[in-house]
């Protein structure tokens, strides 16, 4: 009639998929123990990539940076270890990277990561791609592929629906994978998991489901992704207001701002007129955190509270015990890079309890009638918003990948911000050959408080965005760099990365966003504004490294230079009047 099945389950036989699926992972991941992250091995420093070799060959030739380049023995031990055969990879500025490292000595502290490019990432050497996009999503470590398709072969698992042996399996998989995530952001024994596609699915889940009313207010920022936007009209079609935190020119919003608006909006009658904030934890344009206190005191006025973490989530540690709001979003690609298509929805029970699904489907119900009207929910209240089959082949990945993370986590606050600081200050350092103008204006928040230790929190994101300006200091189209940066094999992103908000308070156009007729095209927006909108985003993540940001920083000395620009203007203009002929004759 539901889910329930015919008869009785037997008591399921002994299960060992737990101890086969760790044994595989020691095994792929060779080396590696269990110590404490913040600790060292007695020998941290042995060959791991070109990078040391690097800082010894300058050391060698500057005697005086011996002491800063070559680094003394720390002791205890080094999580996660990971030793691989060299490579014959070299970067292409010596003098660059040990200037980055004489400016950014701490950087040494996370040569784990580097060894870690070179195990798990080494398809990026062989294909000659540079990644940094990983705020639309992360790269993949190979060795978790391996593992999950090595365990999916010497397995059997079924539909969770049913009693069998393959779906006791995929049942017990799924668990796992449930108490894994809240392991991993330390919730409290009030939450559970809410499997989706993604956090825009999350999100949505919320939206559709949260008991607006007549006198509910939704309060977010401007500064804030489309799907957190999205829920207005969940909200509109109840009858309940939305209202915007204004964004500041680099993102995110005057707390105090916030706390006022917060403060006029908050729910008179939590139970006849509930109210919803939004509070999105890092911004994936504008480089902004907002501090995490404002979840806070959303809930101190009697708010429910609904976290975006996506973009937080894969370079930064959070704690649902330290900060318990209802609901928080995540994907677990921006986290891990694998699976795709699996999401979550981190949320306290009772609050699941007070939502209302306006529909049921396979997987969420116990009994239906039919014909009739009556239906009774799932007795598990997280199956009550799992619709139908759940990703249950994919699911054991989410448990191997939370545990590769966190062995890297700490590293990445201080090796990120290092990388960040360095490719800004160069960029901002190019001049145009003929006048001597800047090659770019920086728009996003940057990093304010430098990092000197692992473990340390940044008080932004890894990203910046930024405009490329010509000679006369006007804006080169985000299309040419796109093209530009296509033609030398870097990822990259560009446009208004489904932040509006936050790219018109950057661009400084929020005023024209007050104009705008229903119906607009972005083009006939920009014919509006008289430019291409948006911005170009580079974001850096769990497998960047200096020769990353170093091939971006040639491609902006490449535009620098007008001899090399003119060029590569003319080949732009040349393939777009190509792939306009093309549709032509189509």
């Amino acid at each position: 009639m539901g889910n329930s099945t015919s008869s009785p389950a037997a008591h399921p036989r002994p299960r060992r998929h737990r101890k086969r699926r760790y044994n595989l992972f020691q095994r792929l991941f060779t080396g590696c123990t269990s110590s404490s992250l913040s600790t060292y091995s007695e020998d941290p420093w042995p060959e791991v990539d070109h990078e040391k070799a690097l800082l010894r060959a300058s050391a060698a030739s500057d005697p005086k940076l011996a002491h800063t380049l070559i680094p003394t023995q720390p002791s205890s031990s080094l999580a996660y270890y990971t030793v691989a055969p060299q490579t014959s990879t070299q970067i292409g500025d010596d003098t660059g990277y040990a200037e980055f490292i004489k400016e950014y000595p701490e950087y040494r502290l996370t040569w784990i990561v580097d060894s870690l490019r070179r195990t798990d990432f080494s398809r990026l050497e062989r294909t000659g791609e540079t990644y940094v996009d990983y705020m639309g999503g992360t790269l993949y470590p190979e060795s978790l592929v391996k593992l999950h398709a090595e365990f999916l072969n010497s397995v059997v698992l079924g539909n969770t629906h049913s009693v069998s042996n393959s779906s006791k399996l995929a049942l017990d998989c799924a668990n796992e994978a449930r108490s894994a995530v809240l392991s991993f952001f330390q919730a409290p024994s009030d939450y559970t998991v809410v499997f989706t596609a993604n956090a825009t699915a999350s999100l949505k889940l919320i939206g559709e489901s949260y008991p607006f009313g007549g006198g509910s207010t939704y309060v977010l920022a401007a500064d804030s992704h489309n799907s957190v936007n999205g829920i207005r009209e969940f909200a509109s079609h109840r009858g309940a207001r939305y209202t915007y935190i204004p964004s500041t020119s680099t993102g995110s919003f005057d707390l105090a701002v916030g706390k006022n608006l917060l403060l006029r909006h908050r729910p008179r009658n939590k139970d006849l007129a509930p109210c919803l904030f939004a509070l999105t934890a890092q911004s994936n344009i504008t480089n902004s955190k907002t501090p995490l206190g404002m979840a806070d005191y959303a809930s101190s006025l009697g708010y429910h509270v609904l976290l975006d973490a996506a973009a937080l989530a894969p370079t930064s540690m959070f704690s649902l015990a330290e900060h318990p709001v209802d609901a928080m979003a995540i994907s677990f690609y921006k986290m891990f890079g694998f699976p795709t298509g699996v999401g979550a929805l981190i949320v306290k029970k009772s609050f699941l309890a007070e939502l209302k699904r306006p529909w049921f489907a396979g997987g969420t119900v116990d009994v239906v009638q039919v014909p009739g009207s009556i239906v009774t929910r799932a007795t598990d209240i997280h199956e009550q918003f799992e619709d139908g089959t759940i990703n249950y082949l994919t699911l054991p990945a989410i448990t191997d990948g939370l545990r590769f993370l966190s062995a890297y986590l700490p590293f990445l606050p201080l090796r990120l911000s290092c990388l960040l600081r360095y490719l800004i200050q160069s960029l901002l350092r190019l001049r145009h050959d003929v006048n001597g103008k800047p090659v770019v204006q920086v728009l996003s928040r940057r990093p304010g408080r430098r990092l000197r230790s692992v473990g340390q929190q940044s008080d932004v994101g890894s990203l910046v965005s930024l405009l490329f300006l010509d000679p006369s200091g006007k804006m080169i189209p985000n299309s040419f760099i796109e093209h530009a940066a296509l033609r030398r094999n870097i990822s990259l992103r560009t446009g208004c990365v489904c932040n509006p908000g936050g790219a018109a308070a950057m661009l400084g156009i929020t005023d024209h966003m007050d104009h705008i007729c229903p119906g607009v095209t972005l083009h006939e927006f920009e014919q509006q504004i008289g430019r291409e909108l948006g911005v170009v985003r580079i974001s850096l993540g769990l497998a960047s490294n200096f020769e990353d940001i170093h091939r971006v920083i040639q491609l902006a000395s490449l535009i620098a230079n007008s001899q090399t620009r003119e060029a590569m203007i003319a080949e732009w203009h040349q393939s777009n009047s190509r792939a306009s002929s093309c549709v032509t004759t189509e």
